[in-house]
This record gives structure tokens, C-alpha cells and sequence, in this order.
């Protein structure tokens, strides 16, 4: 992307929730982007999708309001988006998948177009050897949902080369996001920290200790979180979280980190949060 040469064109891979959230973020800062999606009803919902979140995030002030919002393309072929000068991946939280749409994507699009991960617990250099030039490859953990979250985690991985990191600060400068730089491991600082926690928290529900809105009302009045840490379960997606903890159990061994039954049960019911309509809380109609 090198930054000021040419307009950036995003190749968004995936239409779920984090997909259409940073979707959204780009194409409300005027960015086109082409979203990737192969599951025919995820892919016919997706234009709707970006055009509630962008009238949500423009009801909220989050969005530039009188922008021109860049072209959304949505379809099945990555070939679509070749023309792109940044790709973000934001598949299922799973090595094995992310790998392969990664390697897909590598092979169509120029040597220098970074190729970006966006994940919440995978190590990048996991990621960096199904990659023809690991040096392209660098994550970003985009908070949910993107366009209220103005800091992006953006990890460097150890192969991750100078160009590219000069290429996503230039991103998400145009983004109007903030990056904070790391280092790679298991789930990096903000899902490392947290999500154990959450996992905590929800444990102390079912052992009965306390209800949901006393452990959320205890953590945001006493503590400063501020939005509970059950109701940030419910927003980052419990079959999401259930899969993070998982991969930071496998890779770290921290008994905190193996996901508790009741998010497994919540999981097994389809209660995944605010996108399902309920999982500690219920929300009422289902978010596409």
C-alpha cells in the first residue's frame, strides 16, 4: 500500500460478525471494499448488514455523517478483489481455515498488498508459514464492533516485515483508528487478560455465587469495566469466546483459560450473544 500513492481498497474474507463490523468501519470512511463470502445466505444478508451497522454507527456519531460511503461488493470469488491493496482475513477462529483462505488469497494478490489477520487469539507466526512471503503477513484484534472502538491491537509477528507495518498504521490512519502495537503469543494482551477473566466471571454464575447482572453491576460500578464482563461476553460472541479459550488453553495450558460448562452449554443451546438475540442477556430481535 506504501500509504500515499493510491486510495486503499479493501479485501474483506468472511461475513461474520467481525467481518461486517470492519466492513462497515471502512466503507463509512469512504474506503471500497469487497467482501468475500462463500455461504449463499451469509452473502445475500451482507449488504443489509453493513447498511444497518453504518445507520447505527452514523445514529451514534460514529461515522462521518455526509461521507460518500465506498462501494460495497459482495461475492463468492476472492479473484473479485485481486485489485485490492490490503487484505483482512476474518474468518472462523481456526487455524487450520484461516490458513487456507490466507494461502488462497496470498497466491492472487501482489507480493507487496499486506495480508492482514484479523484474530483475537491465534499467534501470527502460526499463521506466517502457510504464507509465501511471511513478511506480508500481520494481525490486527479489532474490537466488536469496530466502528465504536477507536484502538486497534495490531500484532507484529517475528516475520513480519517493516513494510507492511507501515502499511497497516497507514490503514487505519485513514480508519481514524488508533493502533497499538504488540508482540505475538497466544492471545496477544487483550484476550490474554480478558478473556480468562470473563471466563472467571462466568464461572462464579454458575456456581451460584451471584447472578449475571450483580457479577456485571459489581465489575463496572467497583471496578471501572465498562461494560460488564458477561455483557462483553454476549457482544464478542460466546461460541467465539469458547473457541479463544480453547486455542489460549491449548497454547499456554492455564486451567483458567478451559472454557467453563455453562459457556459450553450456552454454546450447545445457540445462545451466542447479541448477534443470536440471547446468551446472559436476551436482546430481542436477531442481528444479522
Amino acid at each position: 500500500m506504501g500509504g500515499h500513492a493510491q486510495a486503499p481498497r479493501l479485501m474483506v474474507l468472511g461475513a461474520g460478525t467481525m467481518g461486517l463490523g470492519i466492513t462497515s468501519l471502512a466503507v463509512g470512511h469512504g474506503v471500497p471494499v469487497t467482501v468475500v463470502e462463500v455461504d449463499q445466505a451469509k452473502a445475500d444478508r451482507t449488504p443489509a448488514a453493513v447498511a444497518e451497522r453504518l445507520r447505527m454507527a452514523q445514529l451514534m456519531g460514529a461515522l462521518p455523517a455526509g461521507r460518500p460511503h465506498g462501494e460495497l461488493t459482495v461475492t463468492a470469488s476472492p479473484a473479485e478483489g485481486r485489485d485490492a491493496t490490503a487484505v483482512v482475513e476474518a474468518v472462523t477462529e481456526d487455524t487450520p481455515t484461516k490458513a487456507k483462505v490466507l494461502e488462497a488469497v496470498a497466491a492472487l494478490t501482489g507480493a507487496q498488498v499486506p495480508l492482514i489477520s484479523n484474530t483475537s487469539s491465534i499467534p501470527i507466526d502460526e499463521l506466517a508459514d502457510c504464507v509465501d512471503d511471511p513478511a506480508r503477513l500481520v494481525g490486527t484484534h479489532f474490537m466488536n464492533p469496530p466502528y465504536l472502538i477507536p484502538t486497534v491491537e495490531v500484532i507484529r509477528g517475528p516475520r513480519t516485515g517493516e513494510p507492511v507495518m507501515t502499511a497497516v498504521t497507514d490503514l487505519l490512519r485513514v480508519l481514524k483508528r488508533k493502533p497499538v502495537v504488540v508482540g505475538d503469543g497466544p492471545g496477544f494482551v487483550t484476550s490474554r487478560v480478558l478473556h480468562p477473566m470473563i471466563n472467571d466471571a462466568i464461572r462464579v454464575v454458575q456456581e451460584g455465587t451471584a447472578t449475571v447482572e450483580a457479577v456485571d453491576a459489581l465489575m463496572q460500578d467497583c471496578l471501572g469495566h465498562r461494560t460488564g464482563p458477561l455483557r462483553t461476553a454476549d457482544l464478542i460472541g460466546l461460541d467465539n469466546l469458547a473457541d479463544s479459550l480453547r486455542v489460549l488453553h491449548q497454547r499456554t495450558g492455564d486451567s483458567r483459560c478451559a472454557p467453563c460448562e455453562l459457556l459450553l452449554k450456552k454454546v450447545r443451546d445457540g445462545h451466542l450473544g447479541r448477534k443470536s438475540g440471547r446468551g446472559f442477556y436476551a436482546y430481542g430481535k436477531e442481528l444479522a
